[in-house]
């Protein structure tokens, strides 16, 4: 009998694990935007190569590459951008990741780049469309929705820094 709280405990404790198990994993992320004659911000989004959804460039963390670093470079070899990219980050969103067998959590931090141009050859260049958009559109076509909060609110000038 006096087994009987010690398996409820072990269950209870076990519930708890299983509600934490989910880790984030994190992944870094380019913003790339152009300011237009008018005044108005213009964004450059690229498609996923699976699904063919509308996304920022992003990526895992890279050995011996800062954050920011790393999103530029994600930047280049998803979409062959070139520019200069903020060292702090305009916010982040999360989302789902497919993996092979899988999701994973990711929390993704998002680095604005400056698009200063675009290189006609990069790595992804047969598996990726991109494409320049105004800001409400942009919102609109990404399917997660803290990433199209990120792109409604950003402010390249106010990100400066």
């Amino acid at each position: 009998m006096i087994r009987l709280p010690i398996i409820a405990a072990r269950l209870v404790s076990q519930k708890r694990s299983a509600a934490t198990e989910i880790a984030e994993k994190v992944q870094y992320a380019a913003l790339p935007y152009r300011l237009e004659p008018d005044g108005s911000v213009s964004l450059l989004l690229v498609t996923s190569r699976q699904t063919r959804r509308w996304v920022v460039p992003k990526g895992w963390p890279m050995a011996g590459k800062k954050p920011h670093q790393a999103a530029a470079r994600e930047a280049f070899e998803e979409a062959g951008i070139i520019g200069s990219v903020r060292k702090r980050s305009v916010g982040g969103f999360r989302y789902w990741k497919r993996l092979q067998t899988t999701f994973a959590l990711c929390r993704v931090d998002v680095y604005p780049l400056a698009v200063e141009r675009l290189d006609d050859h990069w790595p992804e260049r047969n598996e990726r469309t991109r494409e320049w958009f105004d800001r409400e559109t942009a919102a609109s076509l990404v399917d997660e929705p803290g990433l199209a909060s990120l792109i409604q609110s950003f402010d390249p000038v106010r990100s400066q820094g």
